[in-house]
């Protein structure tokens, strides 16, 4: 187990999943080796979340991102295990046993993903996902460029 007790951890949480809040991503990263602190949060898209995650540092990411159509339209929310290529492998490992730790404050997602590079975080495939965790794929409403 690691500490996730910096109260920033919570609060980033409660941020992104208030309606009213224009927070939609946090990221927590390591402080020490079995400290988690808050790294950052966001009012900006997927690709200012995804900018965050770093090549030398294990991380934990949240991120709201809206899904259905112009009829309903729903929040979801996604849980990132991010794994640096250039972690060491001892820290990689400890990742796996923190991430429990880090899933008793943020409980709530719609999917998780592991990744160690930013091609596995496209917004496209990620959000297809969330779409698919879903059930009923009704899209947004608007037609993508």
């Amino acid at each position: 187990m690691c500490d996730v007790s910096d109260a920033g951890i919570a609060a980033a949480y409660q941020q992104v999943r208030n309606d009213s809040d224009p927070t939609t991503w946090a990221v927590i990263g390591y402080a020490d080796k079995t400290k988690l602190v808050l790294q950052s949060t966001g009012t900006g898209g997927f690709s200012e979340f995804t900018a965050q995650f770093s090549d030398d540092q294990a991380q934990f990411g949240y991120c709201r991102t809206i899904t259905g159509d112009s009829e309903s339209r729903r929040a979801k929310f996604i849980f990132v295990s991010w794994v640096g290529t250039r972690v060491t492998p001892l820290a990689r490992a400890r990742i796996s046993v923190h991430k429990a730790s880090v899933k008793q404050v943020w409980q709530s997602y719609a999917i998780e993903v592991q990744a160690e590079n930013l091609t596995e975080l496209s917004e496209d495939s990620v959000v297809a996902r969330v779409r698919a965790a879903g059930g009923a794929d009704y899209g947004t409403g608007q037609v993508r460029e």
